[in-house]
């Protein structure tokens, strides 16, 4: 009968409640990990539609990108950093897959993106076993749904564990990246334009110093996506 289904689903509902990751409110679908209201406030760049974007230019003279983007602008306190929290330490897998939804479907309409498969940016095997999965490899997953293209997630590794980046300049962040790298299956990545994806894009050193090791490859052509883009 349909109303004990009914009182079923509202009794599942109060026991574990399927709330907004944003903002905490039940109004919203049931396959979904944020209410509309906090889709449409998420703080959008626009930049996949435009060349030449703050992205691209981070990378100007230092690595030859066909393409790059940042999907939203990450300010402190704010949605987007809430959301980057939920994910990444929270671990709420739903969201970083609809995020990552979010952004493969941007970068299809975009047209700019055309590309072979998605690299996430590696964690070190340690940090990723403690943390429970990576959440770069998350977003690409998620994107892979809509771009229908495979993730390579064992093409390249994180060779040596590094120090956290977050009060270090450009010059240190790119010291502590250089060489940290290691390519572990070269032909899986041959001859293909590959997406070099992570969560957050600052100075780009990370990106910079595992994009150099994907480039050594025979024709492999190279483009960037980061969830959000952060002043620092």
């Amino acid at each position: 009968m349909v109303w004990i289904t009914e009182i079923k689903n509202a009794l599942l509902h109060l026991v574990f409640p399927h709330i907004c990751a944003g903002c905490g409110s039940d109004v919203l679908n049931e396959t979904s990990a944020l209410c509309i209201r906090c889709v449409h406030s998420l703080p959008a760049t626009g930049f996949e539609h435009h060349a030449g974007n703050p992205v691209e230019k981070i990378f100007w003279g230092r690595l030859p990108l066909a393409a790059a983007t940042a999907q939203y602008y990450f300010t402190k306190a704010s949605l987007i950093q809430h959301l980057m929290h939920e994910f990444k330490y929270q671990r709420n897998k739903d969201l970083g897959l609809q995020l990552g939804r979010m952004m493969g479907e941007q970068l299809l309409n975009s047209r700019r993106f055309n590309v072979d498969a998605l690299v996430p940016l590696p964690l070190f095997a340690s940090k990723e076993r403690k943390r429970g999965y990576n959440q770069a490899t998350l977003l690409c997953e998620g994107m892979a749904e809509q771009m229908k293209i495979p993730v390579l997630n064992k093409a390249i590794i994180r060779n040596e564990h590094t120090s956290t980046q977050t009060k270090k300049g450009r010059i240190e962040r790119w010291q502590n990246m250089h060489g940290k790298f290691s390519m572990t299956n070269p032909e899986t990545i041959r001859d293909l334009h590959l997406l070099l994806v992570d969560d957050v894009i600052t100075t780009g050193a990370t990106l910079e110093a595992c994009g150099t090791e994907l480039l050594k490859i025979e024709n492999v052509q190279l483009s960037m996506a980061g969830l959000c883009i952060s002043s620092r």
